[in-house]
């Protein structure tokens, strides 16, 4: 039976990130000290800010920026526009940024950010002057060694330009290093696009090779048909695999023969609903969370799996695309059900390697051709699943506990290097 209930609550991301963390430090035997350093988030920024609309009116937004923890060098992660966004949420999201980072042991910390809005009800100036308003508040606290936003919900290669173009502006010269995620054109990296999308196709086949079963016609459903999701799901099925199902945050489609995916892709290029595409039947995203495939990916938002509908996942596998998608009681039945979850800090990783690459481009001002950049992700995500494993064979534990285990161990020894100050 599938039972069709809503997410959880955005504020029960939070709840999650620190179960998991808590679970890692009872493991690692961290002292409170500790602890205490790595339960709270070193700074958060709250910003209340104008912006004028094109009908003369002033209209009021919310945005916040919080950075986690950045004792492995500066503070990356990404900013969403949402109407959700909370205070919370991006904490939580800054907290998984830190052990993401470390896990596939690039040298930053974590952060996050976002603005209380639905940027599909602005106009492309009035989407602008909000980007630039915002940019301008965090600005304090952001830059190329500091904090380095990139895209996420709601934002874009054109939402990043802008925000270099803003702080370039303030500083009086380019800063094509303060965000990553940019269009080539404005200091970006090639392969950047497609890079969330591009590790989870690495992770998926690194899976079946784990676990000896071929990815040539192996199923997969994929929830959420946005950059990561539609990615995943076109690079999956030239890979062999064959995608039965898609969603969007309304409805989705499903055909058991296979989709034909690249037709499906302008859905998510222009935003057309998955539910007025031909080619399948349409399905409820609690139907296709319960579909019986090979790979699961919950691409769309935090809290997607829990404990009222875990009973009717059926997959094989889950490799979570977005982050947070299992919460942790969903977690323990996803154990005892036998089902093997790749999380989200290593999973979804693609987007933060590919994002230091950038970085590292910007300030050497020498960028490398796309084949280049998706060969140095391939090695350093699957170096990074490689040490996961190895972590979980070594305790007995899940991938998930191995990934927190390896990522809050690397934060930790580099806070006790680096000592408290004073």
């Amino acid at each position: 039976m599938v039972v069709e209930t809503q997410a959880e609550p955005a504020s029960d991301a939070l709840k999650t990130a620190l179960a998991q963390f808590d679970a890692a430090a009872d493991c690692l035997g961290l002292d409170e000290g500790m602890r205490m350093v790595l339960r709270h988030c070193k700074r958060e920024l709250a910003v209340h800010f104008p912006v004028r609309m094109d009908n003369g009116t002033i209209g009021e937004f919310t945005g916040y920026r919080v950075q986690h923890n950045l004792a492995r060098g500066p503070a990356k992660g990404g900013l969403r526009y949402n109407l959700n966004v909370s205070l919370d949420e991006v904490r939580a999201l800054a907290m998984w940024m830190t052990w993401k980072s470390a896990v596939v042991n690039i040298p930053y910390g974590g952060a996050k950010g976002g603005v209380i809005v639905n940027p599909k009800q602005l106009s492309v100036r009035e989407l602008e002057n909000l980007t630039r308003r915002y940019a301008t508040e965090i600005s304090i606290i952001i830059g190329p060694n500091e904090d380095i936003p990139a895209p996420d919900m709601g934002t874009d290669a054109q939402v990043m330009a802008w925000i270099m173009d803003t702080i370039s502006m303030h500083r009086g010269y380019t800063e094509a290093g303060v965000v990553t995620g940019k269009p080539v054109s404005a200091g970006g990296t090639l392969g950047r696009a497609e890079a969330t999308g591009r590790g989870l196709l690495y992770i998926v086949q690194e899976t079946a090779r784990q676990f000896g079963v071929p990815l040539q016609g192996a199923t997969v459903a994929v929830q959420g048909f946005g950059s990561v999701g539609a990615v995943a799901a076109q690079l999956l099925a030239r890979a062999g695999a064959k995608v039965v199902a898609v969603s969007d945050s309304g409805r989705g489609i499903y055909n058991e023969q296979g989709l034909d995916v690249d037709a499906l892709m302008p859905c998510s290029k222009d935003r057309s609903p998955l539910s007025e595409a031909p080619g399948g039947d349409h399905v409820t995203n609690g139907e296709l969370l319960a579909l019986p495939v090979d790979f699961l990916i919950p691409a769309a938002l935090e809290g997607q799996i829990h404990e009222r509908n875990v009973d009717s996942v059926r997959a094989r596998f889950i490799v979570e695309g977005a982050n947070g998608p299992t919460t942790p009681e969903a977690d323990a039945i996803l154990a005892d059900k036998g089902i093997f979850v790749v999380p989200d800090i290593l999973a979804n990783a693609g987007g933060v390697i590919v994002s230091y690459f950038e970085w590292v481009q910007d300030l050497q001002f020498y960028f490398w051709e796309e084949g280049e950049v998706n060969d140095r992700l391939h090695r350093v995500i699957t170096r990074a699943f490689r040490d996961v494993v190895a972590m979980a064979e070594q305790r007995g534990v899940s991938l998930r506990e191995a990934a927190m285990l390896l990522g809050v161990n690397r934060v930790v020894e580099a806070t006790r290097v680096r000592g408290i100050y004073p």
